[in-house]
């Protein structure tokens, strides 16, 4: 796990910006503080910051070449099945220096090309340099796991494992308005978009080949989903079974590393499933819990407790406070050089922070609940394809709904909150309900909170083309079509966004098991009932592991990992919003916002309980992202 940076110029022009290499490598020495190296070729520059997984010598050591210096590599990530790798290579006659994984990703791309990909059990964003050819070959892994940010313009393309490592080649960065129109709905910006024109996200499961100055991008990999009626699948018993070995494979491959390994514990499910089967290839594995101290509505660690003592982990609980949360609120809103608003980001740099302090690398439960269907929104889904008599009572009670104060921060609001939620996108189309249960605030909303001359700056056509490819899946006949649609939006630009760069953050790596490509596939390969129906949500997987876990698992509600912010928005953030996210100077230069809407906003946050957290957290997220990066 570590950094990567680099710069292919197509000219003079193109190459007067590497001269920002080692800056871009020295803004990311958070994801690799154990070593960083440059390597040059006069159009072509590389930088990677290391951290140590995976022996630890300095053979292990980037950017890393091959024997006749032709090819180098820079490599962010971990390939589990590197031995069995290595045994191939060895039988073709391949001498390695070292014992880790990049040599060996090395040398299978010097004798595969992009073939190799195929073969990668991991996850990783890598570049090699053919010096020979003059050519860069550039991929990212299957789900986007490991992140991948590009510019292209006529002179260069540059790399970075972050927004912030291209904004170090100090590039003229235009915002794209028509990306500030998706964030607004929610509250991130969907691959291969970023918060600039001409920069990207590389796509998961594709690569790029530069050559002089031809650019080609490729898809080598993409979820393996059919319509159910075209799937050819094992009975339900047997489909258990297997989902359990899988399971066991990919936590037993993700355990390989040559420094301290622990796994998050929330007492979730997915969390729970990854300790269970870890405890079996370790004497004393180390747990990890965050809870709430002054917030008990929030805080679920007893179930965790409950899976540590079962298997006897050595568990550390993190209770925390608010202040806790407002005093990280700014640091790791910095990490990010685009605006990102997950509020359980902050529970999680909390987490990894502290987690760091004992391990380097910590397996999670992360990617279970878009891949078997364990949100709530998913059951709403479900019940709505059913149109049953449950669903049009609610559908009828929404004029009552609408009336009804909803707010996450007390059971009963959040009862309303989820009912409404419901009942109003039982009014849309299958196409239309999916828009509306992956946003915090609905395109009209978002439409109504812009200045005109700010809507005029939008492509309309091109959020439109944007708006359609999201939802290309969606075709009302098969819920598996809900997952696949997830998988790529919901799964790689929020979740998993999330974890790398508030784990990175504090140079811890997260490995996560329900993405092994192998699981994910055979999840696919399965009917939508095997995964939810009219009662249970995830039910093959709960079925699957239900032996391995205490039972009082079984019966708690699902609360995901939200974060107690509405009463820190009238106390220790109210300076923060009054003073700086919300300030009228400010509002006024920054041209973006109506001002009616700011100041009814102010006065919804400071006077009523009734708005959703998260929403506001979007706005406040967007306002200091502007401010430090754009004023």
């Amino acid at each position: 796990m570590c950094g990567i940076t680099g710069i292919y110029a197509f000219n003079e022009i193109g190459r007067f910006f590497s001269i920002n290499t080692h800056q871009s490598n020295e803004i990311q020495k958070h994801r690799g503080p154990d070593a960083g190296k440059l390597f040059s070729d006069y159009y072509v520059g590389l930088g990677h910051r290391r951290l140590s997984i995976i022996d630890l010598s300095a053979h292990g050591h980037q950017p890393m070449s091959d024997h006749s210096g032709r090819y180098t590599i820079v490599f962010n990530g971990e390939i589990y099945n590197f031995r069995e790798l290595r045994q191939e290579l060895e039988g073709k006659g391949v001498r390695f220096d070292s014992h880790s994984d990049t040599e060996v990703l090395l040398y299978l791309y010097i004798h595969e090309k992009e073939k190799c990909l195929e073969k990668l059990n991991g996850f990783f964003a890598f570049a090699v340099y053919d010096k020979a050819e003059n050519e860069l070959f550039l991929a990212r892994d299957r789900y986007g796991i490991k992140p991948f940010f590009y510019y292209l313009d006529d002179d260069k393309l540059i790399f970075a494992s972050e927004m912030r490592g291209l904004m170090a080649y100090n590039l003229e960065l235009e915002v794209d308005y028509t990306s500030i129109f998706q964030y607004l709905q929610f509250n991130y910006i969907p691959a291969p978009k970023t918060i600039y024109k001409n920069t990207h996200k590389l796509l998961p499961g594709h690569y790029i080949r530069i050559k002089k100055k031809e650019v080609s991008i490729r898809k080598y990999y993409e979820i393996p989903y059919q319509e159910e009626g075209k799937l050819a699948y094992l009975g339900y018993e047997e489909s258990k079974k297997r989902l359990l070995e899988l399971l066991e494979q990919s936590v037993h491959d993700r355990m390989i590393s040559d420094v301290p390994l622990g796994a998050f514990l929330s007492g979730g499910i997915d969390s729970s499933t990854v300790v269970a089967l870890a405890s079996k290839f370790t004497d004393k594995l180390n747990t990890f819990s965050v809870g709430y101290r002054d917030e008990p509505l929030f805080d679920e660690t007893r179930y965790a407790n409950l899976v540590a003592e079962k298997y006897k982990t050595n568990h550390t609980v993190f209770k925390l406070t608010t202040d806790d949360f407002f005093d990280h609120i700014f640091n790791l809103l910095d990490f990010y050089g685009e605006p990102f608003a997950d509020s359980s980001a902050i529970p999680f740099y909390i987490l990894s922070k502290k987690t760091r302090q004992k391990v380097t690398v910590s397996l999670s439960g992360d990617g279970a609940d878009e891949i078997f269907a364990g949100y709530n929104k998913y059951k709403g889904e479900f019940k709505a394809r059913e149109n049953g008599f449950a669903a049009q009572m609610l559908k009828t009670a929404l004029p009552v709904l609408n009336a009804l104060p909803k707010t996450r921060n007390s059971y009963l609001g959040n009862k309303f909150r989820q009912m409404h939620r419901f009942a109003e996108s039982m009014t849309h189309s299958p196409e239309e309900r999916y828009w509306y249960l992956s946003s915090w605030q609905k395109e009209s909303a978002a439409r109504g909170v812009l200045l005109p001359e700010v809507m005029e700056k939008i492509d309309q056509n091109g959020y439109l083309d944007r708006k359609s490819e999201i939802l290309s899946s969606i075709k009302g006949k098969d819920f598996n079509e809900v997952l696949f649609a997830d998988a790529k939006l919901l799964l790689t630009n929020d979740m998993l966004h999330k974890v790398d760069s508030m784990s990175m953050a504090h140079s811890l790596e997260v490995r996560v098991p329900f993405l092994d490509h192998r699981v994910v596939d055979f999840a696919f390969s399965l009917p939508a009932s095997y995964k939810i129906n009219g009662g249970m949500k995830k039910r093959i997987l709960q079925d699957a592991v239900r032996e391995l876990l205490p039972q009082e698992l079984y019966n708690r509600p699902k609360k995901g990992f939200d974060v107690p912010l509405a009463k820190g928005y009238k106390k220790e953030l109210r300076n923060w919003i009054e003073n700086e996210c919300l300030e009228e100077d400010f509002i006024r230069e920054q041209k973006l916002f109506k001002p009616e809407y700011i100041q009814n906003l102010k006065k919804t946050i400071f006077k009523t309980n009734n708005f959703d957290q998260n929403q506001v957290w979007g706005i406040l997220a967007l306002q200091h992202w502007w401010r430090k990066f754009r004023s």
